[in-house]
């Protein structure tokens, strides 16, 4: 099935956005989200490679009117990358803050589209579409890929607590990308060509049941492997956890709810509402 994603935008969007992304980072800093502002810069630069290396250079999806085609992918990767990735992050530790920064991040993406239309009128416009054809397929495979994979883990794990967060991970992966597009699409950025409600419905829901949600699960795999050595505070834990150890942690902490679970971790990590360490809560 082929859906074309599409976004029609002015400069002025770009310029709002950049400003907010060095304020989302001041903030991630000053609040002590040190592991996951490398992680967002970390998705950024995976976003640029698939979307200029693989859709654009080997797959030759990526077309564009009005602007460099480099630099709009390079802005869109990190806008997006680094935001999705923060947002990812801070779901699957459970920060203590979760809601205030969800909150941010869903404001910004439905906010920003709607001023730059207001306020710039007089700015060039920029069109970028991307077909998905040509990768949709592969995408599905990683999705049913890693899926089965976890439920095959979680078949074979009798000890329930050690079982990968399946509904959890599900929430995430279609939630982030559910709030992007639904911004995008509600903003007027997102399926301007499309004039049927029917193709921009499915557009909406194939992006958000697929592109986001195929790397849910490895990158919970990733944030409990990290995480079991290294604290928000890129301090290195003082008893590093085997994986399922680790995964019986995140499964018995609690959104807001983060408290150290020893007296040799409190003195290693200062936990608190402004380092929101990720420890779980004691039983």
């Amino acid at each position: 099935m082929e859906i074309i994603a599409q976004r029609s935008f002015n400069t002025l969007y770009i310029y709002l956005d950049i400003a907010f992304l060095v304020f989302f980072f001041a903030l991630l800093f000053w609040n002590k989200r040190y592991l996951t502002l490398l992680f967002a810069l970390a998705g950024g630069i995976l976003y640029m490679l698939v979307d200029y290396g693989i859709f654009h250079l080997l797959l030759g999806t990526r077309s564009i009117e009005g602007g460099s085609l480099f630099w709009v992918i390079l802005w869109m990767s990190m806008s997006y990358g680094i935001t999705n990735f923060a947002w990812l992050w801070l779901w699957m530790r459970k920060d203590r803050r979760l809601f205030e920064w969800s909150l941010l991040i869903c404001v910004w993406w439905l906010a920003a589209p709607m001023i730059a239309q207001t306020f710039g009128g007089n700015f060039p416009v920029i069109t970028i579409r991307r077909t998905t054809g040509a990768y949709h397929g592969y995408m599905a495979l990683i999705l049913a890929v890693s899926y089965g994979a976890a439920i095959v883990y979680n078949l074979r794990q009798n000890d329930r607590e050690k079982r990968l967060p399946l509904p959890w991970i599900l929430a995430i992966g279609i939630l982030v990308q559910f709030a992007w597009e639904c911004a995008l699409l509600l903003g007027g950025i997102r399926s301007s060509e499309l004039l049927s409600a029917y193709d921009k419905l499915m557009t909406l829901a194939v992006n958000s049941l697929l592109e986001t949600n195929l790397g849910a699960v490895p990158i919970f795999c990733i944030y409990a492997l990290v995480t079991a050595r290294v604290t928000e505070s890129l301090r290195r834990r003082p008893s590093p956890l085997p994986f399922t150890e680790r995964v019986r942690e995140i499964n018995r902490t609690r959104v807001r709810d983060a408290r150290p679970a020893t007296a040799a971790e409190a003195e290693t990590e200062e936990v608190s509402q402004q380092n929101g360490a990720d420890v779980p809560p004691k039983t």
